[in-house]
C-alpha cells in the first residue's frame, strides 16, 4: 500500500479517531473535518521544514 496514506491513516488513529468515542457518524464527520482544516493550515510539519501544509502549497504555486 502507498506509504503516504498509510501515514496519513496513523496520523489519523492516533491524532484523535482512538482517543474519542463518537456518537454517530455525524459526529466523526464534522470532527474529521476541523481535523483535516487544523492539521492543514495551523500544524506545523518538520517533515516539510516546519511550516503548516497550505504554506508549503503556497510554495509551490
Amino acid at each position: 500500500m502507498n506509504a503516504y496514506v498509510e501515514r496519513y491513516n496513523r496520523t489519523v488513529r492516533y491524532d484523535w479517531l482512538s482517543q474519542y468515542l463518537f456518537d454517530s457518524i455525524v459526529e466523526v464527520q464534522d470532527y474529521a473535518t476541523r481535523w483535516l482544516w487544523l492539521h492543514n493550515n495551523e500544524r506545523l510539519n518538520m517533515a516539510i521544514g516546519g511550516i503548516t501544509p497550505k504554506q508549503k502549497l503556497a510554495m509551490a504555486a
